[in-house]
């Protein structure tokens, strides 16, 4: 058992007791609400390239016409959200094949196939709590719109799978800070995915790993609060830890997180230019062609996407109309760059 694991259950028996009365949804501000007032066409656009292919596949998969692992599955969850929130159940239905293909790949062990580079202990719990940050997310949507019943016998079939799932993350637990606690955007969507999963099935483990992993990349901010991606600032890894910790945030009480967002986005908006484009200037990953996506090869370039929604949902939350202002900007010139097929 390695140092990291030791951590996590010394830190368990600490807070299970504390986490059990926080599994319950934070009812005074839901995220179905929040989506559902997101500027008319928004979310969809965003979510246009989510929906499964005739195979079921989504993301790298689809990309690949193969089967490479669980966490490009992610995007079909987003695309029931999408459509729940849209009260479109005939498409939120067809997304939900993405996810009976990822289980249809689930493992005895709860882990789900794989191929390099998600091959290897550490990167197979990596891909599997990409995947399930976003279906924990999704089932909570799901429980908080008026669509569940439409859902309920898929759900109840599905916890078993669930559970299995997040035992063998749970298990990994002691890989998660070893092999990318330099990217802190991994550790909060690490987070998301035991936080999630947790309040889904009423765990307070997972509960106590979420929180754990949360006070650690917190740790891994700068003198002026920005989240640090490879010892430096990154102006897209930046907005993908906003994201995923405000999303886990909506649902699970993280008082001490969500103090940390308004200086992480203050910074944010600096590397907004007027036209809506992101500066990647001294970016320690993406913009700069100093990393390439390991499945496609290409050099890593901004996620316009995370920061459209990023800033969107901080907007929303906190009724700021200058964050709201940069997220239209952005939005809009995400638009451009489709529309050119760049």
């Amino acid at each position: 058992m390695n140092r990291c694991t030791l951590f996590f259950w010394a830190g368990c028996l600490l807070l299970v007791s504390t986490v059990h009365a926080e599994i319950t949804p934070r009812l005074a501000l839901r995220e179905y609400d929040i989506l559902r007032a997101f500027p008319a066409g928004r979310l969809a656009a965003l979510s246009s390239g989510d929906q499964p292919d005739a195979q079921g596949f989504t993301g790298s998969n689809r990309a690949a016409q193969r089967w490479n692992g669980a966490g490009a599955q992610r995007g079909s969850c987003r695309a029931v959200i999408a459509a729940v929130v849209a009260d479109n159940l005939v498409a939120a239905d067809d997304a939900w094949r993405g996810i009976e293909t990822t289980f249809a790949h689930q493992a005895v062990d709860g882990g789900f196939d794989a191929i390099a580079p998600y091959t290897g202990y550490a990167a197979a719990v990596e891909t599997a709590y990409f995947f399930l940050q976003e279906l924990g997310r999704a089932i909570l949507v799901i429980r908080e719109s008026p669509h569940e019943a439409h859902f309920h016998t898929r759900l109840v079939a599905l916890e078993p799978k669930l559970r299995r799932a997040s035992e063998y993350i749970l298990a990994g637990y002691g890989t998660i800070i070893p092999k990318v606690g330099h990217t802190v955007n991994r550790l909060i969507i690490a987070a998301k995915a035991f936080g999630t999963c947790g309040l889904v099935l009423g765990d307070p483990r997972l509960m106590a790993a979420s929180h754990q992993l949360i006070t650690h990349a917190l740790t891994l901010r700068d003198r002026d609060g920005v989240f640090i991606e490879r010892g430096g600032r990154d102006s897209s890894y930046n907005v993908v830890s906003i994201l995923f910790g405000q999303i886990l945030a909506l649902h699970v009480p993280l008082p001490e997180f969500e103090a940390a967002l308004p200086a992480a986005v203050a910074w944010q908006l600096t590397r907004i230019l007027p036209n809506g484009e992101v500066s990647v200037t001294n970016n320690t990953r993406t913009g700069v062609g100093k990393e390439a996506d390991r499945i496609t090869g290409k050099t890593k370039d901004v996620n316009y996407t995370e920061v459209v929604y990023a800033l969107t949902l901080y907007g929303l939350i906190h009724h700021d109309a200058t964050v709201l202002a940069a997220a239209d900007r952005v939005f809009a010139y995400r638009q451009n760059i489709l529309a050119a097929g760049k």
